[in-house]
């Protein structure tokens, strides 16, 4: 179902009202959390990011959530909070978390692994594949697969993109400067990325390679044939790909 931006607005306003509403109870004590409350902002989360935190084609693209790294999500909230990274609507969803329940949330995150959204583009798979395990020597830029793992599924600070809506990847890669950081005086990791996301070429193939990877959906040029297994992290929990 496509919303039109002020349907988005309003949908986006009225949860954010909701969401702060439940903080007082929250902030009594930030070091336990009940179940109840975690499947009320789980329930919150899914409005965006959809059912399983698979990611959400609408007016806006909401990325997957689903087998993202622990590290890296808490990371990540801990860059809206600290504005390194530029979100009005996750700034405000950010500061709102207590410890206790960003570490609940990414563990359920992490623990997710639903089929991909699929759609992206078939014609640059090859391109961006080579891009991703080879990278661009002549550019000095280092395969992506240094960082983000063989089977981008994300190494630490570093995103798993393997399964991630390529519209996204796109998007993230093509307004890095304006969204990432922010704050000078807290360099993180999104420093690495800088020289990376200013080639023009990287959206247009890595974003199309990145949710073809295997595990999470089969790519004709670069199939595993190990089926659907953990990364290392998840192993004991349950098989996923």
């Amino acid at each position: 179902m496509k919303f039109t931006r002020l349907q988005l607005l309003l949908r986006m306003a009225i949860l954010t009202i909701v969401f702060t509403g439940t903080l007082r109870a929250e902030n009594m004590d930030r070091t336990t959390l009940s179940q109840k409350d975690l499947q009320a902002k789980l329930t919150y989360c899914k409005t965006c990011h959809g059912l399983s935190a698979q990611g959400f084609r609408g007016h806006s693209i909401m990325p997957r959530l689903a087998g993202q790294q622990a590290e890296c999500l808490e990371n990540q909230l801990r860059a809206f909070v600290e504005r390194r990274r530029d979100s009005k609507f996750m700034l405000g969803v950010a500061s709102a978390l207590s410890p206790a329940m960003v570490t609940a949330l990414v563990a359920h995150f992490r623990d997710l692994n639903p089929e991909p959204l699929r759609g992206a583009p078939q014609e640059l798979v090859a391109a961006g594949k080579k891009l991703y395990e080879e990278g661009v020597p002549s550019a000095n830029i280092q395969p992506c697969s240094s960082c983000h793992g063989p089977e981008a599924k994300g190494i630490g600070a570093a995103p798993r993109l393997a399964g991630q809506l390529h519209e996204y990847t796109s998007k993230t890669l093509m307004n890095w400067s304006n969204e990432r950081g922010g704050d000078p005086t807290k360099p993180d990791t999104s420093a690495i990325m800088e020289p990376i996301a200013q080639l023009d070429r990287v959206p247009n193939c890595s974003s199309r390679r990145l949710s073809q990877l295997p595990g999470v959906t089969p790519c004709s040029s670069f199939r595993s044939s190990r089926g659907r297994q953990r990364s290392a992290p998840m192993t004991r929990r349950r098989a996923r790909e």
